[in-house]
């Protein structure tokens, strides 16, 4: 065995049966100083506010060192990007957007008028959002999967305007993969920015960049806190999705290697994301261990997974319903049930992103290709977020329709509420249509 990789994994901490009282300390996420965070973000957002395109270019310069021309990526960009790619790579994201659009199509729902009284019609309907804006992370590896995950819903939703950021690679461009994914979904307004100054260009808008209404798409704490500051001036977010995270619940039933396989594969996004191991035996979690340990010293991106499991880890717990309440209190972007009875303790799982259940059910898939979401919230916000779906990109506005004797029938309920309440005009609205000849 490496003895470098196994110290680093062994970095990992393992607790062994920790009191209920000790709970919120150990699923705390690791987190950067807010207060110093959050000032250099500002600073940022109000460059780019007033100094506009230029600003953008100059912290594309200063962050990733690359010198950007025209932000806007060219049509002839997206319709040759697929000349770029093997057919196989081509094929996988043509069945991974179909399997998104499957799902996702289903979340329409139709409109249904509701009779609460004789005469009184009420229903809602769905109203796209006008102006979207879409944040792809490039970073170590350009995320496209992400592109459809947020433009296929988008476009379903009938966003009329949907604006896609994401950071160029070293060589000044957007990487092709995300403009044949882009070019797939229907999206042709890209623009070559990432990072805090794409999130501002986004809110604020420049004399390239439009501005948008709210704004969707993961990234790491720069870009989450940004998103959270930008809400101050009135712009909508999706959620406060920052490093990604899985927890996995694992028992006699699992197979170890499977395990180590779905820690790794969330512990290679980043330093800065985090996994969590939940067993009820120490010579489980040993096992696991041991697995996880052999599978990294394979990984091309090795040196990031092993940073990531420093922020992770081990906890024994002393039976599952204990599982089930730490789980919950953890509220995990993403969890996963490596155990006999994954569909009765998916039943008692309350706080999560998205569930995978069963030992062939690996993160990946929902990543990838399933057809569920993987835009979801993380640091513990899936106790009031939901992931997001084709509601996230609509408004849903409510109609009335009365008749007079609709009006009638609850004119008499309408009066005495008002009156009660001192709003004497809100009476009269409805008794001067009462007493009107009109």
């Amino acid at each position: 065995m490496n003895r470098w990789l196994s110290k680093l994994f062994f970095d990992m901490q393992t607790f062994n049966l920790p009191g209920r009282n000790e709970w919120k300390k150990l699923l705390a996420r690791p987190v950067l100083d807010a207060a110093a965070l959050e000032q250099k973000v500002i600073a940022i957002l109000n460059e780019v506010k007033t100094g506009g395109d230029a600003a953008v270019k100059f912290f594309t310069r200063q962050f990733d060192g690359i010198e950007t021309g025209d932000l806007k990526v060219s049509e002839t960009a997206i319709q040759t990007a697929g000349e770029k790619l093997p057919d196989e790579l081509k094929q996988a994201i043509l069945q991974a957007a179909a399997n998104i659009k499957a799902f996702h199509e289903k979340q329409i729902t139709a409109v249904e008028i509701i009779e609460t009284m004789p005469g009184v019609q009420c229903w809602r309907k769905s109203s796209g959002i006008e102006k979207v804006g879409l944040y792809i992370p490039g970073g170590t590896a350009p995320l496209f999967s992400t592109l459809l995950m947020l433009a296929i819903p988008a476009k379903i939703a009938g966003c009329k305007e949907i604006v896609l950021c994401t950071p160029p690679g070293k060589d000044g461009e957007v990487h092709p993969a995300i403009l044949f994914s882009a070019k797939t979904a229907g999206i042709t307004t890209i623009f070559k920015a990432g990072g805090v100054q794409a999130i501002a260009a986004m809110a604020y808008g420049t004399p390239t960049i439009p501005r948008v209404y709210k704004i969707f798409g993961p990234g790491n704490q720069y870009v989450t806190c940004a998103k959270q500051l930008i809400q101050k001036d009135g712009i909508a977010i999706d959620m406060p999705a920052g490093p990604s995270e899985v927890a996995v619940y694992a028992d006699g039933d699992c197979r170890p290697a499977f395990v180590a396989a779905d820690l790794l594969s969330q512990a290679e996004h980043g330093a800065d994301s985090q996994v969590l191991l939940v067993v009820t035996t120490p010579s489980l979690a040993a096992e696991i261990e041991k697995e996880t340990v052999k599978q990294l010293a394979k990984l091309p991106r090795k040196e990031m997974a092993a940073k990531a499991l420093e922020n992770s880890k081990i906890i024994i717990v002393r039976d599952e319903p204990e599982a089930i309440d730490l789980l919950n209190e953890y509220a995990a972007e993403h969890l996963i049930l490596s155990c006999n009875n994954a569909d009765a303790v998916a039943e008692k799982i309350t706080n999560a992103g998205s569930v995978f259940l069963g030992n062939y059910s690996p993160e990946s898939a929902g990543d990838y290709a399933s057809g569920t979401n993987h835009t979801l919230p993380t640091n513990g916000y899936a106790k009031m977020y939901s992931g997001v779906s084709v509601d996230s990109f609509v408004k849903k506005i409510t109609y009335q329709k009365l008749s007079r004797q609709g009006l009638e029938n609850i004119a008499k309920t309408v009066e005495v509420m008002a009156a009660a309440e001192g709003l004497e005009a809100h009476k009269n609205a409805v008794s001067i249509r009462l007493t009107s000849d009109i």
